[in-house]
């Protein structure tokens, strides 16, 4: 089995995500939406799918580079700004994450997980900011592929207000990227987060897309057991288990936030 199984009528998801983002505004009274413009695949796609719905007008793109952002994703997401007609906004958030090194007396640079962490969650608050100010909703940029294992920031790229691509996985999105007309140079580059010089996705992840996708798929879609998505996709056991694994770990990620049930006790 390969990633051919991955395939979908492309037409029904484009149309089925524009009828998604139009009915998620008009419930909201909203005015538009506010997307956060990382030059990468998934940003760009949910930009051109929301232009498409509620057209370009009523999209705005921000861009918010740190100290660790490529300038070849800024040109990008400037690309994708231009090529939809939408208005777009820079916002650097590097003096954010300065001041917070100066207030903070547990700062360490040398986490980079904690430290990489605050990139997202200041892009947030931005965007959020905006939201307010223009009364419109945050469109998040998430994946099936990165919600399941827990790829995303917890009050950071994972604060929105919707997920119009969050039921495709990565390989599901490049390919509806392609067809809307995202540049391919963007569709196939090396993901990346930029929380910090070097990172990539694929290697925070410890597994490909391709693989990550296929194992995912026939856990979560196909119900196999472990066992049968390793004979039936030719994937290493191992590598099975390590995906269940960051899904049984993120699964709190995905959960409404716990609370007590108090009000029977009388």
């Amino acid at each position: 089995m390969n990633l051919e199984v991955l395939k979908l009528n492309f037409d029904a998801v484009e149309e089925r995500i524009a009828e998604f983002i139009r009915g998620i505004v008009d419930e909201a009274g909203a005015d538009g939406v506010v997307v956060g413009l990382s030059g990468g695949v998934d940003s760009s796609t949910v930009a051109t799918l929301a232009a498409s719905a509620l057209g370009a007008e009523n999209v705005l793109g921000l861009i918010m580079p740190s100290s660790t952002t490529r300038q070849e994703d800024i040109d990008d997401a400037l690309l994708v700004a231009r090529t939809l007609g939408i208005e777009v906004e820079h916002v650097d958030i590097q003096p954010l994450e300065d001041a917070f090194a100066k207030v903070c007396p547990r700062y360490d640079p040398g986490n980079l997980v904690a430290t990489g962490n605050l990139k997202p969650r200041f892009r947030m608050t931005t965007l959020y900011y905006y939201a307010n100010l223009l009364n419109r909703i945050v469109a998040g940029t998430g994946n099936k592929s990165e919600i399941l294992v827990g790829y995303f920031t917890k009050y950071g790229d994972g604060g929105v207000d919707m997920l119009p691509i969050g039921d495709l996985y990565k390989t599901q999105v490049r390919w509806l990227a392609e067809k809307i007309g995202v540049p391919r140079k963007i569709v196939w580059k090396t993901p990346t987060a930029g929380l910090w010089a070097g990172q990539t996705d694929e290697g925070e992840i410890g597994v490909t897309y391709d693989v990550l996708d296929l194992t995912l798929y026939g856990l979560i879609e196909l119900k196999y057991t472990p066992e049968k998505v390793s004979k039936e996709m030719g994937i290493p056991p191992d590598t099975v288990m390590k995906v269940m694994e960051m899904v049984s770990k993120s699964e709190h990620k995905r959960k409404p936030i716990p609370k007590p049930e108090l009000q029977l006790l009388h």
